[in-house]
């Protein structure tokens, strides 16, 4: 899962960066209101967690216009204004959760994780696409009762793809998933090919085949 932390706090937004790392989220990190607009404008996130007070402007801001723009973007309010006006107020604006700091970064994770299974799973932890389950909890996945071993990537790729079933999804929109804004510097799609290859190869081993169809010059689509 992909996801923007805007935090002007440095050393606080590095613990979540290396916390988060550990349990296998690409996370990108910003620390003002106006180049968390730009990456939003420019970027898809799973998840953004959005402090309020920035530097230069209102997290509030931030979240009226990436709303306006990408309302299915998951936002958690990450602040340490604990003003019931402020979290009723972005709440109605579309944020998903409000946490207040200080906080554990257990019950980030685990507050990260549960917009994910609602988003993506209506509440389950498994997420379901005919004989293909990943449980989203475990980070497995079972094919007509047989585990398929993943590297954290592949599994990654497949849970982005489930998610974005029957959908066209671009080249450019995998990189940047795969790899994140680093994407912009590549010269080829040679990775998203490769990571491709391979997720198809392990699926089409346990008789899961023509899930992922190419369309030559657009991108990929999951077919359920």
């Amino acid at each position: 899962m992909k996801i923007l932390i805007v935090e002007d706090e440095k050393q606080l937004s590095d613990n979540i960066v290396k916390f988060l790392a550990a349990d296998n989220y690409l996370c990108e990190q910003t620390f003002t209101a106006s180049d968390a607009l730009m990456r939003v404008s420019v970027y898809d996130y799973d998840c953004v967690l959005l402090d309020l007070m920035l530097p230069d402007g209102s997290g509030l801001d931030v979240l009226r216009r990436l709303k306006k723009r990408k309302p299915d973007t998951g936002v958690i309010i990450v602040s340490a204004k604990d003003s019931i006006d402020d979290k009723i107020e972005g709440l109605q604006i579309g944020a998903d959760d409000y946490i207040s700091k200080p906080y554990n970064l257990s019950e980030l994770k685990i507050r990260i994780f549960a917009l994910m299974r609602r988003r993506y799973s209506k509440g389950n932890n498994r997420l379901v696409s005919g004989n293909v389950e990943v449980d989203m909890q475990s980070k497995t996945v079972i094919v007509d009762g047989q585990a398929v071993m993943l590297t954290k990537t592949e599994y990654d790729l497949l849970v982005f793809m489930i998610c974005n079933r029957n959908k066209v999804v671009s080249k450019t929109a995998i990189a940047e998933h795969i790899v994140g804004e680093i994407a912009d510097l590549m010269d080829n799609f040679n990775v998203v090919f490769t990571h491709i290859k391979n997720l198809k190869k392990k699926l089409e081993a346990t008789g899961c085949r023509d899930r992922i169809k190419t369309l030559y010059g657009t991108g990929y689509k999951w077919i359920e």
